[in-house]
């Protein structure tokens, strides 16, 4: 009976350590293994966002390798500093020239961190392709990145770019026919090539999030100047000071303008205009003057 007994409580004893080789055995398995290759390049992206918001963000040196439909558009954001030039590549691969019922033209377009459209210096952001053409070439380089720019020009700012592309000519009946994209993004130059401007933005344009973080630098926070007045515009308390004295002047100028209206001269009526005593008319008539 005893041995019976020790027996049940070796095996209630070993019963934890068999429900840990049991749970570890498949969170092991199915952990995610690492996709970057050998190189240490990110496996490239296989979705694309369909507006701004559902942009899909690119590391550094990670591509872009998607299918998507004809008439879709598609955007794909990246980082970029000051001192790059940024160049956008990209292949579309079309549908089987059996399904086509005429030519094809896609555009590439790229905007900044506040939407706004940027000019390409260099490549083909519109390409055209006969119902024969297998694959279309697009590409687009950017100017170089400022440091700092004016408000009303709509120079390369650091921070987040988006790319879009789009179809922007093609037979009804080939929208939503399968295609493949390819995007590849370059930048040449580095914060060492920037131009010095005379100024430092102080912050990206919308600061960049997911891959694009990396080429974002926070900017410090920046202490505000202090004046001999300052405290007379701020606090609660200036409320009352400006409210107060407004009133006084608000009431000086009612008595003033109500002075100045009533006797315009700063005279009273007695002064002029007044009908003279009885007693000082001359008594007698005309007829006993000489």
């Amino acid at each position: 009976m005893r041995t019976t007994i020790r027996g049940a409580l070796a095996a209630l004893a070993l019963l934890p350590a068999l429900a840990v080789g049991a749970l570890g055995a498949p969170a092991a398995s199915a952990a995610p293994s690492p996709s970057p290759s050998a190189s240490g390049t990110p496996a490239p992206a296989t979705k694309a966002g369909t507006s701004f918001l559902t942009a899909v963000n690119l590391s550094p040196g990670q591509d872009a390798k998607v299918s998507v439909s004809t008439g879709d558009y598609l955007y794909w954001a990246f980082g970029a500093s000051e001192g790059q030039t940024p160049t956008v590549g990209l292949t579309v691969d079309l549908a089987p020239a059996t399904d086509r019922h005429g030519p094809q033209t896609w555009s590439v377009e790229v905007f900044d961190g506040l939407r706004r459209r940027q000019s390409c210096t260099a490549g083909t952001q519109n390409a055209t392709g006969d119902q024969n053409t297998t694959a279309l070439t697009l590409d687009c380089t950017l100017r170089e990145v400022r440091t700092w720019a004016e408000p009303w020009s709509g120079d390369p700012l650091p921070g987040t770019y988006y790319v879009r592309l789009s179809v922007t000519d093609v037979p009804q009946p080939d929208l939503g026919l399968a295609s493949a994209v390819r995007l590849h993004v370059a930048a040449k130059g580095n914060a060492d090539n920037a131009q010095p401007e005379g100024g430092e933005l102080k912050a990206p344009l919308v600061p960049p999030v997911g891959g694009g973080a990396s080429t974002a630098k926070a900017a410090a926070p920046v202490a505000e100047e202090e004046h001999w007045y300052t405290g007379w515009f701020s606090g609660w308390n200036s409320r009352w000071y400006w409210t107060i004295g407004g009133g006084f002047l608000a009431a000086l100028a009612g008595v003033l303008g109500y002075n100045l209206t009533r006797h315009p001269h700063g005279r009273r009526p007695g002064h002029h205009g007044s009908v003279p005593p009885q007693g000082s008319h001359h008594s007698g008539s005309y007829a006993d003057r000489p």
